[in-house]
C-alpha cells in the first residue's frame, strides 16, 4: 500500500490577520497516491503554490485561508482564522492524513515598513504558526516535512545593507525578528518527531496576486499604466540603481515541490532567487516596451503619497478596457509603500545580494531570466482582465 502525501499550505505574503467565520468541516479525503493539503490565501507565494500542486496529477489539495482563492482549482477550501486557536484546533485536528506543510502565512501591519520592527507583528506571526502547526502535529502521525519562509530581513537588510553576498551559514543577525521566534518554535516542536523542516529566504518576490501588501510588480504596472493614460513617459520613481535580485513565485513553487522529498532539503535554510542580478531602473525599459511607452528621466517620488490620489484615472482606464471590477484601493494598497522601500527615492543604497550556492549544491538548480518573468507575469495580469493591453 502506497502512503499518501498530504501537503498543507498556509496563507501568505503580507495579508492582514486571518479573519473568517465558521470553519468548514474537513471531509472526503481522496485515496490517490499523493495527498496535498494547502492553507493558502490570495497571497503571492501561497497562490502560486496552490496553482503548482493543483496542476499535478498525483496530489490531493486542500486550501485553507481567510478567503477563497480567486481562481478555479480542483482541491477543497476551508476558511480559517489563524489567530483563533479554538478554530484552528477544530479544523486542523481533522487533517490526520497531512504529511507535508507549506506555511506561507504572514501578518503585516497597515504601516508595513514600520511594522517590521513592531512587537505586535512578531507576536501575531508567531502565534499564527503555533496555532497552525501544533493541532496538526498532534494528529498527523505521518507528517514528513514543513516548509516555511523568511527573507532578506534575516540578514538585517531592512536595517542596513548586509555584506555581499549574504550567506545562510552566518550567525543570526542580532535584531528582533519573528523569523527567529518561528524558527525556534519549529525546532522545539520537532524534538522527538520524525518530520523535518525547510526554510526558504526569497529575495524580492514577483508574482500574481490581488490585495497583497508586498506585490511590487502590480505597483510597477499600475504606475506605468496610469502614466500612459496621462500622456506621460515612464520615469523611474526611485533613487540609485543598487544591485539586487528578484524571485518568481512560480520558481518558489517548484522549489517547494523539490523540498517535499529532497534529502538535501531536510532541516536546512536556503536563499532563493531567479539566478540573475537586477536593478530596478534596469527593469523600467522592459516595462516601457511592454506598454508601448517612451522612457523619461528619473522622477524620484513617494508613490504611497501620490498614487492613492489616482483612483479617478484608474476608474477611467478600467472602464475603457473593460477590466475586472476591482476597487482601486484593493488593487495595490499597501504595496505602494513596499515599492517605495525598494525603489529608494532620494537614496543610493548599497547592493543587497544573496548567495544561492547552497541551494544549487543541494540539488535545486532551476532559474528564470527576470526580464522574461516580468513579461510573462504582466501578460497573466492582462489575460485575467486586471491590467489593460
Amino acid at each position: 500500500m502506497v502512503a499518501n502525501k498530504s501537503l498543507l499550505i498556509l496563507p501568505g505574503d503580507g495579508i492582514g490577520p486571518e479573519v473568517m467565520g465558521q470553519v468548514r468541516r474537513v471531509v472526503d479525503w481522496f485515496d490517490r497516491r499523493r495527498s496535498v493539503t494547502f492553507n493558502i490565501s490570495e497571497g503571492l507565494v501561497g497562490g502560486a503554490a496552490l496553482r503548482h500542486f493543483d496542476a499535478l496529477p498525483d496530489w490531493n489539495v486542500t486550501a485553507l485561508s481567510r478567503r477563497p482563492p480567486a481562481f478555479e482549482h480542483g482541491g477543497r477550501f476551508i476558511p480559517l482564522d489563524l489567530t483563533d486557536r479554538a478554530a484552528c484546533e477544530g479544523a486542523l485536528g481533522e487533517l490526520t492524513d497531512t504529511t507535508h506543510i507549506i506555511y506561507t502565512a504572514l501578518y503585516e501591519q497597515e504601516d508595513v515598513i514600520r511594522g517590521w520592527r513592531a512587537r505586535e507583528q512578531m507576536e501575531t506571526n508567531t502565534a499564527m504558526l503555533q496555532n497552525a502547526l501544533q493541532p496538526i502535529d498532534a494528529v498527523a502521525k505521518d507528517l514528513r516535512n514543513i516548509s516555511l519562509f523568511q527573507g532578506t530581513k534575516a540578514y538585517g537588510a531592512h536595517l542596513r545593507p548586509p555584506p555581499v553576498p549574504a550567506r545562510e551559514r552566518w550567525a543570526r543577525n542580532d535584531h528582533e525578528n519573528f523569523y527567529w521566534y518561528q524558527e525556534d518554535f519549529v525546532k522545539a516542536q520537532q524534538q522527538g518527531k520524525n518530520w523535518t523542516w525547510t526554510i526558504l529566504r526569497p529575495q524580492t518576490i514577483f508574482g500574481f496576486a490581488l490585495d497583497a501588501p508586498l506585490n511590487i510588480l502590480l505597483a510597477m504596472a499600475v504606475y506605468a499604466v496610469i502614466r500612459r493614460a496621462e500622456g506621460l513617459p515612464l520615469c523611474h520613481p526611485g533613487g540609485g540603481g543598487y544591485v539586487t535580485e528578484a524571485i518568481d513565485t512560480r520558481l518558489i513553487a517548484r522549489c517547494l515541490d523539490w523540498a517535499t522529498e529532497a534529502e538535501g532539503a531536510r532541516d536546512e535554510i536556503f536563499n532563493i532567487t531567479n539566478g540573475d542580478n537586477i536593478t530596478f531602473p534596469g527593469l523600467w525599459p522592459t516595462l516601457a516596451r511592454h506598454f508601448g511607452m517612451q522612457m523619461g528621466e528619473p522622477e524620484p517620488q513617494r508613490l504611497q503619497d501620490i498614487m492613492p490620489t489616482k483612483a479617478h484615472v484608474w476608474e477611467q482606464i478600467a472602464k475603457q478596457h473593460s477590466l475586472r471590477d476591482i476597487p482601486y484601493d484593493k488593487l495595490v494598497g499597501p504595496s505602494w509603500q513596499f515599492a517605495d522601500f525598494n525603489f529608494a527615492a532620494g537614496k543610493n543604497p548599497a547592493p543587497v545580494v544573496v548567495s544561492t550556492i547552497k541551494l544549487r549544491q543541494a540539488g535545486f538548480q532551476d532559474c528564470i531570466d527576470t526580464e522574461d518573468m516580468l513579461i510573462e507575469l504582466l501578460v497573466q495580469y492582462q489575460d485575467e482582465g486586471i491590467l489593460p493591453r
